[in-house]
């Protein structure tokens, strides 16, 4: 057996990396017109919040709603994956499209971990799942095997077997496994 004080001293700290890619995550509304939009990212303010220890890079792409992306902007986030020196990614992401993206990142078979989460309700807003969705995919993509995942609902999936159930407003899985 190691003794504790030998342990603690060859563990390093995981660096991981944020990408911001808009949703519904990083949306702000305004009062005066009455519409959620984009501004500046929330995710400083969430990495702030959730007090984590350890490095962290952000990169934030350009936010958009993702049922306003388009294939090239699929590919700007596989790109910013690709490029990231981290081995551990989240990437923010909005929800009605999440498991497109994560199709397209997973297809490409990066020897990363790389963890797709967003919110239903935006992280400004009273009652949001964003926090909470933002600290578990924290959490998950330190221990998950290379791959790709989408957190959501509670829940981790598989990149190729995750849907949005928007009757129910969560995510499951597309098909059921044994």
């Amino acid at each position: 057996m190691i003794a504790a004080s030998r342990f603690h001293s060859h563990i390093t700290a995981m660096s991981l990396c944020v990408i911001a890619a808009g949703g519904t995550f990083d949306k702000h509304y305004d009062e005066i017109a009455g519409t959620l939009g984009f501004g500046a990212s929330v995710l400083p303010a969430v990495i702030a919040r959730s007090r984590i220890s350890q490095p962290v890079r952000l990169e934030q792409l350009p936010l958009l709603d993702s049922l306003d992306m388009q294939d090239e902007d699929r590919l700007r986030i596989l790109d910013a994956c690709r490029r990231a020196g981290e081995d551990c990614i989240i990437v923010i992401h909005g929800t009605d499209t999440m498991p497109e993206t994560a199709q397209v990142l997973g297809q490409a078979e990066l020897d990363k971990t790389i963890v797709l989460t967003g919110a239903m309700i935006p992280y400004e807003i009273a009652n949001s799942d964003a926090l909470f969705n933002f600290g578990m995919a924290f959490g998950v993509a330190q221990t998950l095997p290379a791959g790709v995942h989408v957190v959501m609902s509670g829940q981790v999936f598989a990149w190729d077997n995750v849907r949005k159930d928007r009757s129910q407003g969560v995510f499951q899985p597309a098909r059921n496994t044994p």
